[in-house]
């Protein structure tokens, strides 16, 4: 299971070539490993550079960048040994990816054994949690690793997912339990009743809560594609009258949430209520007074 750290801790991103959108170098404190992000575009010309070494055993994502569509962006994991040939093989056969990370270890520790566990627990996470749409065909077997060596990959994983989503890159991120410091929201209209809470991540829908099933002539495209992929993944299921969320599901904003679950264009601040009858916008006033 990977877990985050609630400890303190930095991250940080070196940009060599002196470009926002040319290679990233992502460091961690107490952590042997490194990772290198970077644009489709950029990649030929960093592919070589010496503030990354894509000659070394790793492993990777690559990801269409998010557009106004409301799409699930498409995700492919891998892993490679070394790194720089098999992406140079991406580069030339998957066209639909925009945006790359790749994680290695500074010191050489990780091997091909360790890369592919760590492969076959990102990819079964990404499944767990439908955040995006896997382009993997299948989620290859974890390999068998004596006690000592698992140890070593599951300590590098964990760094490792609390550097993802500094870089902007949620999908192996799980819904969070509710914060004390956040009320539990609920909209009651067009014969749904849904609950959820803020949380620094966005807003998150709790599991039960009920969905419209049908949408009015106003909604944003982008509400009414993700409602769509949604039911694909399997996060709306079919509950008679409404649709229901099998399970907790974190989104961008509470408005997008509210579209989501009434089917229609919605202003979340106004629409999310606590037990009150207090409006989010509300509640986030009072916060910032006290």
């Amino acid at each position: 299971m990977i877990t985050s750290d609630p400890a303190s801790y930095w991250v940080r991103i070196h940009l060599p070539t002196g470009l926002p959108g040319g290679l990233r170098v992502v460091e961690k404190s107490n952590w042997a490993g490194h990772g290198a992000m970077f644009s489709r575009a950029v990649y030929p010309a960093i592919r070589g550079h010496n503030d990354f070494d894509f000659d070394r055993t790793g492993v990777y994502v690559l990801w269409e960048s998010p557009n106004d569509a409301g799409a699930l962006p498409r995700v492919y994991i891998g892993e490679a040994d070394p790194l720089r040939p098999r992406l140079d093989q991406h580069m030339a056969q998957k066209d639909f990816w925009t945006s790359g990370v790749a994680f290695s270890a500074k010191d050489y520790s990780l091997n091909k054994a360790h890369v592919r566990h760590l492969e076959s627990l990102l990819i079964q996470r990404a499944k767990d949690l439908k955040r995006c749409r896997l382009e993997n065909g299948n989620t290859p077997r974890p390999p068998s690793l004596s006690s000592a060596d698992k140890t070593l990959a599951d300590a590098y994983l964990r760094d490792m997912m609390l550097c993802l989503p500094v870089l902007g890159i949620d999908f192996f991120e799980s819904s969070p339990a509710k914060s004390p410091e956040f009320e539990t929201l609920y909209v009651e209209s067009s014969g749904v009743r849904a609950q959820g809470h803020e949380d620094a991540s966005g807003f998150v829908v709790r599991g039960g809560s009920q969905v419209r099933k049908t949408e009015t002539a106003t909604i944003h495209r982008y509400m009414s594609t993700l409602r769509q992929e949604l039911k694909g993944q399997g996060l709306l299921r079919d509950a008679g009258k409404v649709y229901e969320f099998s399970g907790d599901y974190t989104f961008s904003s509470p408005s997008t949430a509210a579209g989501v679950v009434l089917g229609r264009a919605a202003n979340g601040r106004t629409i999310w209520k606590d037990a009150r009858g207090r409006t989010l916008k509300e509640l986030q006033e009072q916060r910032l007074s006290e």
